[in-house]
């Protein structure tokens, strides 16, 4: 594949997402530089011109980044796939461990549609990825309006509770963790998976006092 056919083909896969779909204004500069990346990228590894020529493996910032995503829209309940085409396009992105873009795109698309709970819950775990599991007051602000827009929704408080265990606040995330079982109904599968999480808590909540009794 030549470059020039390369270069034509990033044009119209931007126009259709900018145009077509109508992606957000906010997110043309993230979703141009995407799409020249990846142009740079086969380019540069796969070697356009020789057909079927293998791309070398791009090291990832997780184990498995897509897991996050699945993750997601198995708890929130939204399906394999987002309905959403501009979230579908950040999730592209969070699946191949490139958090930072996919918050790029996701911050388009709240500025544009502030009422967006699915957006503000990707953007949220967007952005605690990008800072290696840590929960910043961006993402949040993220958790928090996300829990405002969809408060029926499991996912907010699923997630903004495992942010906040990762980030070492572990009596906070298990009282989320409480309120969010009692509004749970009593078969649904996600409830194992909170008690399990919120044992492992308790776990760490017990030797973090034992290591204060020990100073």
């Amino acid at each position: 594949m030549s470059w020039v056919l390369l270069i034509l083909l990033a044009v119209v896969a931007f126009a259709v997402l900018a145009f077509v779909l109508k992606a957000p204004r906010g997110t043309w500069e993230a979703l141009g530089a995407a799409l020249l990346f990846g142009v740079a990228g086969y380019g540069l590894q796969g070697h356009p011109g020789q057909p079927g020529a293998p791309k070398q493996a791009r090291e990832q910032a997780m184990a498995d980044p897509a897991a996050l995503v699945e993750a997601r829209n198995r708890v929130a309940d939204k399906g394999p796939i987002s309905r959403d085409a501009m979230v579908s396009v950040a999730d592209g992105y969070a699946r191949n461990g490139r958090f930072g873009d996919a918050a790029a795109v996701l911050r388009g698309v709240v500025e544009d549609n502030p009422k967006n709970g699915e957006a503000w819950l990707a953007l949220a775990n967007a952005l605690v990825a990008h800072s290696d599991g840590l929960l910043t007051p961006a993402s949040l602000y993220a958790y928090r309006r996300a829990m405002l827009i969809e408060p029926d929704s499991a996912g907010p408080p699923y997630f903004l509770g495992l942010a906040m265990a990762q980030s070492g606040r572990f009596a906070e995330a298990k009282a989320i963790w409480t309120d969010l079982l009692a509004k749970l109904p009593e078969d649904i599968p996600l409830r194992a998976d909170i008690v399990d999480k919120m044992g492992r808590v308790d776990q760490l909540m017990a030797s973090q006092a034992m290591m204060g009794q020990g100073r």
